[in-house]
């Protein structure tokens, strides 16, 4: 299941929570993949009952994206996303600099670029990225290239399209780092979309 993070509800719902706590850092943990929180499943399971129903959505839908935002910032890693969000210190620079990787990511990037983005020297982005991340600059763009094909292969498109369209020039690399990431074959996850999900995978 995707759920796209909407900033600005984020940004509103972090402004009111640093105005009744102390929540937010200026030196945030890492932000990495982690288990899901029981709050945060709850809320998800019921915005996806209540988007098998029309009237269900029209009442609650906004209501419960609201609240599964809430949960996530006021969850683990909620004080490093705030402080990512309001954009403050070293944080606030890494963020700027995936806003722009969010904008380039099929284009050729380095770490100077990253850096360069985020206003910082080489050394300095590498070190800040990781602390926040969890992962080197150029495994995050890896995973991020590998994720936006995961999509784009879900939505119906060929893995050679995939992998052009996230700036892969092999084909055979993306293969080899597509299942070193996911654990199987793009052509398995392909598969395994169609058997699953079928045409509703391909909905526009």
């Amino acid at each position: 299941v995707y759920v796209a993070f909407d900033m600005r509800l984020a940004a509103e719902i972090a402004a009111l929570l640093e105005t009744h706590s102390a929540m937010g850092s200026d030196r945030p943990q890492s932000l990495t993949s982690s288990r899901m929180e029981a709050d945060i499943e709850d809320v998800l399971l019921r915005l996806l009952k209540a988007l098998r129903s029309p009237a269900e959505t029209a009442v609650l839908g906004s209501s419960l994206l609201r609240e599964l935002h809430y949960r996530v910032l006021i969850g683990p890693q909620g004080g490093a996303m705030i402080a990512a969000l309001q954009q403050r210190g070293r944080s606030g620079r890494i963020v700027r600099s995936l806003a722009w990787l969010r904008e380039n990511y099929s284009c050729e990037i380095s770490v100077a670029d990253l850096a360069r983005e985020a206003g910082m020297s080489v050394p300095s982005y590498h070190v800040h990225f990781r602390e926040m991340t969890g992962s080197s600059p150029m495994q995050y763009v890896k995973a991020m290239r590998l994720h936006e094909a995961r999509l784009m292969i879900a939505r119906k498109g060929t893995i050679a399209q995939a992998a052009a369209s996230v700036g892969y020039a092999s084909a055979a690399q993306f293969s080899r780092d597509f299942k070193r990431h996911f654990g199987r074959t793009a052509s398995e996850e392909m598969n395994w979309v169609r058997r699953h999900l079928g045409e509703l995978a391909w909905a526009e």
